[in-house]
């Protein structure tokens, strides 16, 4: 309640439930960002783990 600045439970429940279809959709664009990166890499020197230290 208090980080989005609403004065009372009722008023953060109702932006709550509003935003949830909104971070399913931000949440699937990120996967099919990450999912298309996986699919370009390749395989190169830069995706070799190496030892540091």
């Amino acid at each position: 309640m208090a980080r989005m600045g609403h004065g009372n439970v009722r008023a953060a429940m109702i932006c709550q439930h509003a935003v949830r279809g909104a971070d399913k959709a931000i949440t699937d664009a990120i996967d099919r960002h990450i999912g298309r990166a996986d699919d370009e890499d390749d395989g190169g020197s830069a995706s070799v783990l190496a030892p540091v230290g």
